[in-house]
């Protein structure tokens, strides 16, 4: 199983090919995080245990740019320090000019400190992606990778992630992902999220300022569903954007309740 993913891995780099220009701005989606293991976009540093796999549906609505996205996702803890992960998006527009996958995304997310009582966890991820996607919305593959910050405080978890990723597309230019998001246990079952999402190309300007909110219920034992809107505070593009992903975490693992029974004397 090991040699199999490690396989899958590492054939992102074989198959980078040279990418066509993109003609809409359809936000390319990359590697993306299972819930609870993040907030929208802002990974964490903590992980699947080994053994353990989750997958995702999620869908998204961009308004003024007028496309749905629908996300398939996979993770697998490899050990409970290293995950490996599944990002799958298809893009349906709105206006029917252009239907058809994005780029598939895989990556490993490796944990290297846990949470201490002052100090953060910290994690590395190295994702690369395949040249799947249909040209409107591809890069030609991509590889790159960056550091997780996870902290918590009480009932809030923040989160930070610094990414970089160079495209396989000659005229695109290298992309800097930058995201803090928090998480807020108001209740067992129930998380307030809210994140900040950035990408900036690596001449410096600033492309993409979104701020999004949201929840994420604990539907049923295992299943984590999330809601959220967000707006893009620097082109207002999209102007608003809605999201909705259930995802599921497996085996399902019973607590066990013991009883015990007093001997009246």
């Amino acid at each position: 199983m090991k040699k199999f993913l490690l396989f899958l891995f590492l054939a992102n780099f074989v198959f980078i090919r040279h990418a066509y220009s993109l003609e809409k701005n359809y936000d390319m989606e990359g590697l993306q995080p299972l819930a609870p293991y993040g907030v929208f976009s802002t990974f964490s540093a903590d992980s699947l245990k080994k053994g353990n796999a989750a997958i995702a549906l999620g869908a998204g609505m961009a308004v003024d740019s007028d496309y749905y996205r629908f996300t398939g996702q996979i993770g697998y803890g490899i050990t409970d320090r290293l995950e490996f992960d599944v990002t799958v998006p298809y893009v349906l527009d709105w206006q029917g000019s252009a239907d058809g996958f994005q780029d598939i995304s895989l990556g490993l997310k490796y944990r290297f400190l846990d949470e201490g009582k002052y100090g953060p966890s910290l994690a590395l991820l190295v994702s690369g992606s395949l040249h799947t996607g249909r040209s409107e919305f591809s890069t030609a593959g991509s590889i790159g990778g960056g550091i997780i910050i996870s902290k918590r405080i009480g009932p809030v978890t923040g989160h930070a992630n610094l990414l970089y990723f160079r495209p396989g597309s000659g005229p695109l230019t290298e992309e800097i992902n930058f995201a803090a998001g928090l998480d807020f246990a108001a209740a067992n079952n129930f998380k307030i999220l809210t994140e900040l999402y950035g990408r900036k190309s690596y001449s410096g300007s600033v492309n993409r300022l979104e701020l999004r909110f949201g929840y994420r219920f604990l539907t049923a034992e295992n299943l984590y569903t999330t809601v959220g809107a967000g707006t893009d505070l620097k082109n207002r593009n999209p102007e608003y954007r809605l999201f909705l992903s259930f995802s599921y975490l497996f085996p399902h693992e019973r607590k066990e309740i013991k009883k015990i029974y007093e001997q009246e004397e």
